[in-house]
């Protein structure tokens, strides 16, 4: 299962007129937002933890975003979550391990213990998708209870899947079957929430692969990303609890009005 999630990490992109190499090095650093104010309007979730395979390498590279506005730092920090841990790996799963990193349900962990209060950004689910679909034993229930018993009961906004692969273990309908999972899910976990990003992604913004985005579409899907934060986890009141009727968000809710720069601190 490990080879299939290296496929989707390290595929060669376009972007522009230049080629860059997705899943060729592993993100892990705290941002924070100076000098900013909060809207009042904006996320209850001061501090956020995003955890993303290759789908989310764009979103906080500068080679794709070259606007530091367009980084998910700086869209996090928009919507008022002013702490971030990017952790961000090419060909991350959640179960399986691609060589020696850790897996997601590890990273989470390793968050856990270090004493983490804040909210959940869970950009996984491509070869989660793609290693069931290739015969893997842990199946999707297997992964999303790994993740949602890691994180326990704090706030957990998972971005669905979408890929123009029509054969093979990154077809779109095993994409579609992790999102029907998502959903279905939300039953157990009414502290999760999934933003439909496979509703609002246009066919435009993937690259030839059919996986991963254009430059045009990280900015489009770190903006969005952020928007269903602030739409999942508004500061109008305590966390509501959700099913699977009423737990999807959108990536376009009313955006507050914020300014100031987020600055790595480690």
């Amino acid at each position: 299962m490990v080879a299939l999630a290296a496929l989707a990490g390290l595929a060669g992109v376009g972007v522009s007129n230049e080629t860059h190499a997705i899943g060729a090095e592993t993100v892990a650093k705290t941002v924070t937002a100076k000098r900013l104010k909060r809207a009042p309007l904006a996320t209850s979730c001061e501090a956020v933890i995003h955890i993303g395979d290759s789908t989310s390498e764009g979103l906080v590279s500068s080679e794709y975003l070259p606007d530091p506005g367009d980084l998910i730092s700086a869209q996090y920090a928009r919507v008022g979550a002013t702490t971030q841990h990017l952790e961000v790996s090419g060909a991350r799963s959640i179960y399986e391990n691609f060589e020696g990193l850790p897996n997601a349900q590890e990273v989470a962990e390793a968050w856990v213990n270090e004493g983490f209060a804040g909210c959940w950004v869970l950009a996984m689910g491509t070869n989660e998708a793609a290693n069931v679909a290739a015969g893997s034993s842990f199946t999707y229930d297997d992964r999303i209870d790994s993740m949602m018993s890691t994180i326990h009961d704090e706030p957990a906004l998972w971005v669905n899947v979408k890929s123009l692969e029509t054969t093979g273990p990154y077809a779109e309908s095993s994409m579609k079957a992790w999102n029907e999972a998502l959903l279905e899910a939300c039953d157990r976990y009414p502290n999760m929430r999934t933003y439909n990003w496979a509703a609002d992604v246009r066919d435009p913004w993937f690259i030839p692969d059919g996986i991963h985005f254009t430059s045009e579409g990280y900015a489009a899907r770190g903006r969005m990303i952020a928007d269903a934060l602030l739409e999942a986890f508004p500061n109008t009141g305590p966390l509501k609890m959700t099913d699977k009727d009423d737990c999807t968000v959108t990536g376009s809710p009313p955006a507050p009005e914020a300014t100031g720069t987020a600055s790595p601190s480690g």
